[in-house]
């Protein structure tokens, strides 16, 4: 089954020209099925490259999916045009006054590491996303920053800064093969990192969650939050090919002291093509994470959030 985006989103075109399943409203609307709502609340600069990534992961899953896109209902972005985010972006507090229930939410990481979570602009309101996502969500996945946010917040668990970014593809242990979001999954796998920031391992231990993917050169990567129907990955499985050679080479342009991503081009050697060697594991992880929505989640919308 295909994910619903609206025809003139460019993710329809981008998806299906790569063969994923899209449908528009129009075709969705004489479907006899609920489709799962799955928000997403972005807030990355780059808004397009993002909705990309994740409407390619939760499209390639068998179920219909209506993806919403949300934002931060103050906080302005300076590199996506405004009628993009006017004609696509609903802000929270819209979203919130209407009293809608999704099935799951989508939660990005910000480059916003650096700066204590109480001093970023939005904090408040954002604060108040991971509060609404209890009576309102029924399950949410929080990304890097997103993620590091949402451990914070329920369980205070702190972030520390790294001496040097940590950049580069990963190698990671599954530690929990029975999990339900690690079905398929290989005993090992290489994930992208890019992050000055890193959660240790024995104070989200202290918090009482399991860890399901580490890594002993970054740390944990994802963690698990029955309590709070909810999961954190640090590192991004979501990211295309080329995403960590845009960001290396933007460094580079800047004239910032970067590292070349770890075993990311061939015999790290920037002048090639990088290989894309977590892909199967990207489209696992979030086809896990659908599937297990759609086992779960109530029927009547109206019930989500009160389990």
């Amino acid at each position: 089954m295909p994910i619903k985006l609206p025809s003139d989103l460019p993710a329809y075109d981008v998806l299906r020209s790569e063969g994923v399943m899209v449908m528009s409203d129009d075709a969705a609307s004489r479907q006899d099925i609920r489709p799962l709502r799955i928000g997403l609340l972005n807030l990355m600069p780059k808004k397009i490259q993002t909705e990309n990534q994740f409407a390619r992961l939760i499209g390639a899953t068998p179920l219909q999916i209506e993806f919403s896109l949300i934002r931060m209902t103050e906080h302005q972005t300076k590199n996506t045009a405004a009628t993009h985010m006017e004609t696509f972006y609903r802000p929270f507090a819209e979203v919130e006054a209407s009293g809608e229930r999704f099935d799951g939410l989508l939660i990005t990481g910000a480059p916003i590491e650096h700066l204590d979570y109480e001093d970023v602009t939005y904090w408040d309101e954002i604060a108040r996303v991971f509060e609404w996502t209890q009576t309102h969500v029924h399950s949410t996945f929080g990304v890097c920053w997103g993620g590091m946010a949402m451990i914070h917040h329920f369980h205070n668990v702190p972030k520390h800064m790294l001496e040097a970014k940590a950049f580069g593809c990963v190698r990671h242990k599954n530690l929990s093969p029975a999990s339900p979001y690690l079905r398929g999954f290989s005993d090992d796998m290489v994930i992208p990192v890019s992050r000055w920031t890193e959660l240790r391992r024995s104070e989200i231990e202290a918090a009482g969650l399991p860890i399901l993917i580490d890594s002993e050169e970054t740390g944990p990567c994802l963690v698990e939050d029955p309590d709070h129907r909810a999961l954190y990955i640090f590192n991004h499985l979501e990211y295309d090919s080329g995403t960590l050679k845009e960001e290396y080479d933007r460094d580079v342009e800047a004239n910032k002291t970067i590292n070349v991503p770890a075993n990311y081009y061939p015999d790290d050697d920037p002048s090639r093509d990088p290989q894309n060697r977590w892909r199967s594991h990207a489209h696992l992880l979030y086809g896990n994470w659908i599937n297990q929505i759609y086992q779960t989640t109530p029927y009547d919308l109206n019930n989500i959030g009160q389990e």
